[in-house]
Formats: structure tokens, sequence, C-alpha cells
């Protein structure tokens, strides 16, 4: 989004190269208080701009502090999450060319999830899921 909202790639390698270490440390707010700071004269298109602000905002408790996490030896990517979307998700749904209503999309991909999980049969009978940490 940076790209599209500044007036060429030497401006957005400058201001990437101070916005990334505020996130790798968490810093939501700094990340923030360093967009908004940006010079008018480096801005291309504020829209663009405004969005990611709006997104840091909005998804603030969510993005953590990636030092911390590598630090304990956390996984850092989402390598995981996205291999899992393709399979409960992605192959169900978007390979076959088919549209789904969001409930519907929800439902399958719960329904599929509790399959691979080998949790259908519990909640099936005991309407109960057991939650485990994977790592």
């Amino acid at each position: 989004m940076l790209s599209m909202a500044l007036k060429g790639r030497v401006i957005r390698n400058n201001v990437l190269k101070e916005l990334m270490p505020l996130l790798w440390y968490g810093s939501t707010d700094g990340a923030v208080a360093h967009i908004r700071g940006i010079a008018k004269s480096s801005i291309k298109d504020t829209e663009k701009l405004d969005k990611l602000i709006a997104y840091f905002i909005r998804n603030k408790s969510y993005i953590p502090c990636y030092a911390v996490r590598k630090k304990l030896g956390l996984c850092n990517s989402s390598a995981i999450g996205e291999k899992m979307n393709d399979l409960v998700v992605s192959e169900r749904q978007k390979h076959n060319g088919m549209s789904w209503s969001k409930s519907g999309s929800v439902g399958l991909a719960t329904i599929t999830a509790l399959k691979r999980n080998k949790e259908s049969d519990k909640w099936f009978r005991e309407h109960e899921l057991e939650f485990k940490l994977a790592a």
C-alpha cells in the first residue's frame, strides 16, 4: 500500500527503513505517528495512507512484538495458518469455481476444520471441543 501512496521507490524505501523496526517491536502507535509525519510533498495518495493508518489502529491488539516472539522461539510467520486455510477453505471453496455466502463459507470451513482435527465425533456427541495449543 505504501508503494501506491508515496511518490517513488526511494521515498517508499526510506519510509520503510524507519517503519519496519517500529512494527518489529509492535509499536503500532509509533508506526501511525511516523506515517502521519510523512512530508506532504512525498505523498501521492493520502487515501491509501489513511487506509493503512486505519488498518494499524483497527488491528493494534493483533499486531505482536515480533522481537519478543523471536526471543521466545515462537513462529513469526503465518505459513501454518495459510496452509490450514488452503486445506480447509480454498481447496473446497475456491478451486471449484463456486460462489459462497459468508455464512455458508464459515459453516463449511467450520465443519471441515472439525473433520481435519478429528473433533467431529466429540462435537456431534457432546457439543464440546477440545482446544489445544499446537506448538
